[in-house]
């Protein structure tokens, strides 16, 4: 099982990026709550649970050519929890469960910090890594998570606007979601994951 580890300590892993020099607009996706089922510290593969429609909308999106980066704060690594074997299996379930699915991901960056850190969410560090390593149009990119530090995360990366879902923590989390909104960074709620390609392609 191969760990992606950078020597700061972060998970770094590219998976499927889609080709081509020219940079494309990703969607930035929290996991937990957002993608698969929350499951408090998950440490274990066989309780991984894609959520209904995240699949079909990951597949979408890349279809019309966006880039799809999964960016996750992993305290539960930091906290001694469990540890980035137990990770990796997780990783490796849903990733099975997605290109079973027909879905697929670019990247996955993983923060296993619960302090303060550069690419903790809040902290724009994850998406800024992805935009260094894959040719990224930030300008045109969004993010989506559950809860109101994923749309900070993004704010904070220069993006134009991001979605809290009400899927996870997301149905907690609106009010502090919607206080994030400024006249250079757009906040939208939507049920899941699923509202995406309606909300960003148009179709």
């Amino acid at each position: 099982m191969a760990l992606h580890l950078r020597p700061d300590g972060n998970w770094f892993q590219p998976v499927d990026p889609l080709p081509g020099p020219a940079p494309r607009p990703t969607l930035f996706v929290d996991r937990d709550g957002t993608v698969i089922e929350q499951v408090h510290f998950l440490d274990d593969p066989g309780r991984v649970r894609l959520i209904p429609g995240a699949a079909a909308t990951l597949a979408a999106m890349r279809a019309a050519g966006w880039r799809v980066v999964m960016v996750t704060n992993q305290s539960g690594i930091g906290r001694g929890r469990f540890g980035w074997d137990a990770f990796a299996a997780v990783q490796d379930e849903m990733l099975r469960q997605l290109a079973a699915a027909g879905a697929g991901l670019d990247l996955v960056a993983a923060c296993p910090f619960h302090a303060p850190h550069p690419w903790r969410k809040p902290a724009p560090g994850m998406i800024l890594a992805a935009a260094e390593a894959l040719p990224i149009d930030l300008a045109r990119s969004r993010i989506v998570g559950d809860k109101a530090g994923d749309l900070e995360a993004g704010r904070a990366a220069g993006l134009p606007a991001g979605a809290l879902v009400a899927t996870g923590y997301g149905g907690r989390e609106a009010d502090a979601a919607r206080a994030l909104a400024t006249t250079g960074f757009g906040v939208h709620v939507w049920d899941a994951l699923a509202a995406a390609p309606a909300h960003l392609l148009g179709g």
